[in-house]
């Protein structure tokens, strides 16, 4: 007699961390300066910002999970630093950027 099928709780559970390539290329094709763009600031800084998002739900659940807690803030302070850079070069397209994706301004 075969056995019943279970019900798998984690099957639609992300098992990594970082965003896939369907994903990762939806937020390129967003914030991209150019057809060919994926290293400018604000491709880097949607991209942060994205995975930065995941963690937040993902701490929410697990609030015990130090690992994942330092990688968070790790990529916030990559975010910071991506920030300030754009803020430096060009202010408008930092404010344009940080309207767009709802980050709070200093």
């Amino acid at each position: 007699m075969p056995r019943p099928l279970r019900h798998n709780r984690w099957a639609n559970y992300r098992t990594h961390m970082t965003l896939t390539k369907a994903e990762k290329d939806l937020v390129i094709g967003e914030y991209h300066r150019h057809p060919s763009d994926t290293g400018s600031p604000e491709v880097q800084v949607a991209i942060l910002t994205r995975r930065i998002e995941y963690l937040t739900e993902h701490l929410k659940a697990h609030s015990m999970d130090a690992s994942s807690r330092r990688g968070l803030l790790k990529l916030v302070g990559q975010r910071r630093r991506h920030l300030a850079y754009l803020k430096g070069k060009n202010s408008d397209a930092y404010l344009a950027l940080t309207d767009r994706l709802g980050i709070r301004r200093k």
